[in-house]
């Protein structure tokens, strides 16, 4: 667990996030307080990646519907207007996810922890918590484009 405990999640995040809303969406985003985010309003569409090796945690990637439609429109190079329906959506909601997840395993494997990922599920609608339970460290980090926000939570423990 001490391994764990020094690692800096924080930096890892921000930059996994930055990097990869610059190169898949060409948009910038800035690190802000999560502790507002908490109980957003409107629909919301969440990414959640789990790993397990010699650690063993969850990644969730929290954005409004309004933000979700905006990055899915970015990354296919289309208009909003012309998303046809939800699965567009949540398919580029995962494959956020799992970019940063992969950046994220990519930095725990550096370190000695070996991990291998999940695929991602996607959870949406209004006025719902995720609340993982039994993890060692627990982490939360707000991110802005604009007026649109997204908050990325990690949970991890020592895994086998």
């Amino acid at each position: 667990m001490t391994l764990i405990n020094s690692l800096d999640l924080k930096d890892y995040i921000a930059n996994a996030v930055r990097d990869v809303f610059d190169t898949m969406l060409s948009m910038e985003v800035e690190t802000v307080d999560s502790s507002s985010m908490v109980n957003q309003n409107g629909n919301r569409i969440v990414g959640s990646i789990g790993f397990a090796g010699l650690v063993m945690g969850q990644l969730n990637l929290y954005v409004e519907e309004a933000f979700a439609r905006r990055m899915t429109a970015a990354m296919l190079d289309m208009a909003i207007d012309e998303i046809e329906g939800n699965e567009e959506i949540h398919d580029v909601v995962g494959e956020l996810c799992n970019m940063i997840c992969g950046d994220l395993k990519s930095r725990l494997c550096d370190v000695g922890l070996i991990c291998e990922l999940s695929i991602p599920l996607i959870i949406f609608g209004k006025e719902f918590m995720i609340e993982p339970r039994g993890w060692a460290c627990s982490e939360r980090y707000g991110f802005r484009n604009n007026r649109h926000t997204a908050l990325v939570e990690i949970f991890m423990k020592s895994g086998n």
